[in-house]
């Protein structure tokens, strides 16, 4: 078993702003006011490490899921994790219909860019590393990236029909004598494939050149990224990331025994002859990412396929090692391809490594470190705030102000965007008053659009609904430092205290969720005061539980800056000014950084 390449975490856990647990176990599905929320369509099955959420059949959502837990086991054997310590939030993910219903969310990825891809392979996925615990989503349908397009049979049967049937004898509809396919073939080309519809065989191409996408390996992919960037969180380039998420696109378990990776995708032999290479010394110093051409020629598979070759490789592996901790340690990207020797021949090798069979591995496991995954059916309640969560970092997100008139305008269309939202999500919110995802949905999305009353509001009725609730406390919490912040100086050391009270309340509740310790940490940070201890080991132990997050690191390398501590904030920035997919929190790491000796 060979052990794949990633960089080890240096762990940075500080104690918790208090110790004291006492999760919120309250179920708001059961009793609701008196009576049973009805069933919806929509299931959600959780694993160890993951809670995946489909529309779907539970057949389905259960495979998925299992999967995801045997992927876990696995880049945790070839990654040396298996058995440690595990604080990290549960990656959630949220499985939508077909390609028209995921596009209709409009979900702005705003730190998950891949690519970039030839327009026939977009990412039809959504990933956002939040500071409460990272959301997945993507489509359950399989797809096709359709490399050339062919003829529709709808388009040229008429013809053939009309060249090849004898004129209509006018008596022969009359006796029935098959007048219809005729009839329908000859009628002519126009809405051709309207009339026999999508899915009939009529409307099939030929001479169709594509490869199929399928949707599981979309997602595992997705969560192979994410285990990299969560439990190895460090600047690594972008072609790396998305190519280790590849190499584990076409996971397979057999049964409970066997699962194996590495496996060739459909369609690379297509791909690769269809679309030029990239240079592959414009991968490895990153100068595709502003080339356009390489954008119309860089494809999942060319990531793939330049991954492979170096994990596989037992001559190339350790130059990949060396090229990754450069990168790690802030060095440029064009001079840690220096690692790989001659790229021209680098080069041939990857030309030619697809010619022969090419290798993948498989993995013995007993079945009782991939548990089978607890299956529910959601309330209709509960579901109705579904795409609401998956949407609310694309509404209340908003672009810098800048004084450039495009972009101001482009913020102006953002704030307009995000309010019309806001109030058809505080419609539903009213729907189902006594539905606690519905009010801590809204309390998020109030406080997270600078809405302090509205949102002490929304945790009130959270509140009122599941008493002691970690999530609902820390919105208040939040919500009251807002307001203290907004009042008058004579008043607003009081509703501070009063505030990190409530937020120390949520602390105990669950002492695991990073929400109240950003939270007291932003207490005082906000308001302009240095931070105590306390409040930079919860921050240290936040950013330790959503290491993928930028937010979290972004304030630990402000606080440890602040303190002197230079070169445990260049580690805790890196990630984040450095990182593969970019954030709105990279331009100000980037420029703490160029402060730091």
């Amino acid at each position: 078993m060979r052990a794949i390449l990633a960089l080890g975490l240096i762990g940075t856990a500080g104690n918790a702003v208090a110790q004291e647990a006492n999760p919120s176990g309250q179920d708001a599905a059961i009793v609701v006011q008196g009576q049973r929320d009805r069933p919806s369509n929509w299931r959600q099955a959780e694993t160890d490490h993951v809670v995946v959420i489909s529309d779907g059949s539970e057949k389905e959502l259960t495979r998925i899921a299992h999967n995801l837990e045997r992927l876990h086991f696995l880049l945790s054997v070839l990654l040396n994790r298996v058995d440690r310590p595990d604080n990290t939030r549960k990656l959630r993910i949220t499985l939508v219909g077909n390609g028209a219903e995921f596009d209709a969310m409009d979900l702005a990825n705003l730190r998950y860019s891949p690519g970039p891809y030839a327009r026939a392979f977009p990412e039809p996925a959504y990933y956002d590393p939040r500071e409460d615990g990272a959301v997945f989503a993507a489509s359950r349908f399989d797809q096709k990236a359709l490399l050339e397009p062919g003829q529709s049979l709808a388009n040229i049967l008429p013809d053939l029909v009309r060249a090849t049937t004898p004129a209509a004898d006018p008596a022969a509809g009359a006796s029935g004598e098959n007048p219809g396919t005729a009839a329908a073939l000859a009628a002519g080309q126009a809405g051709s494939i309207a009339r026999f519809g999508r899915e009939d065989p009529l409307a099939l191409s030929v001479n169709e050149l594509a490869v199929p996408i399928s949707a599981e390996g979309r997602i595992y992919a997705g969560y192979a990224r994410h285990f990299l960037v969560t439990y190895f969180p460090h600047a690594y380039p972008r072609w790396y990331v998305d190519g280790f998420g590849e190499l584990f696109a076409t996971m397979a378990a057999e049964g409970d025994a066997k699962i194996e990776y590495g496996r060739a995708p459909d369609g690379l032999r297509k791909v690769l002859d269809r679309y030029a290479r990239t240079p592959i010394a414009d991968v490895l110093t990153g100068r595709y990412l502003s080339d356009r051409k390489a954008a119309e020629r860089w494809t999942p598979l060319h990531a793939w396929a330049l991954t492979h070759m170096l994990f596989f490789s037992n001559t190339r592996r350790g130059q990949l090692h060396a090229y990754l901790a450069s990168i790690a340690a802030g060095e440029s990207m064009e001079r840690a391809a220096a690692a790989f020797g001659d790229l021209g021949k680098l080069q041939a090798e990857l030309a030619a490594y697809d010619n022969g069979k090419l290798p993948f591995e498989q993995m013995s496991y007993p079945a009782d470190r991939a548990g089978e995954p607890i299956v529910r059916r959601l309330t209709e309640g509960e579901a109705a705030f579904v795409k609401g969560r998956l949407e609310l970092g694309s509404r209340v997100e908003l672009p810098p102000a800048s004084g450039d008139p495009k972009l101001d305008k482009a913020r102006r269309d953002a704030i307009a965007h995000r309010d019309d939202w806001l109030r058809s999500l505080r419609r539903d919110a009213t729907r189902y008053p006594a539905n606690l995802d519905a009010q801590l949905l809204l309390a998020e999305a109030e406080c997270r659009s600078g809405n302090g009353t509205e949102c002490a509001a929304a945790a009130g009725k959270a509140l009122a609904i599941a008493p002691g609730n970690g999530d609902a406390l820390a919105w208040r919490g939040i919500a009251q430092t807002r307001i203290a912040l907004a009042a008058p100086a004579a008043d607003r050391q009081a509703m501070l205290k009063s505030a990190r009270v409530t937020i120390a309340r949520a602390n105990r509740a669950d002492s695991e969720n990073p929400l109240p310790l950003l939270a007291y940490y932003r207490s005082f940070a906000d308001a302009g005061e240095v931070a105590p201890d306390v409040a930079i080991e919860g921050l240290m132990k936040a950013a330790d539980t959503v290491p993928a997050a930028p937010a979290p690191r972004l304030l630990l390398g402000e606080a440890l800056a602040a303190r002197g501590s230079t070169i445990a904030a260049r580690g805790a920035l890196l990630p984040v000014a450095n990182g593969p997919y970019g954030s709105p929190e990279a331009l100000p790491a980037r420029a703490l950084l160029a402060t730091l000796k």
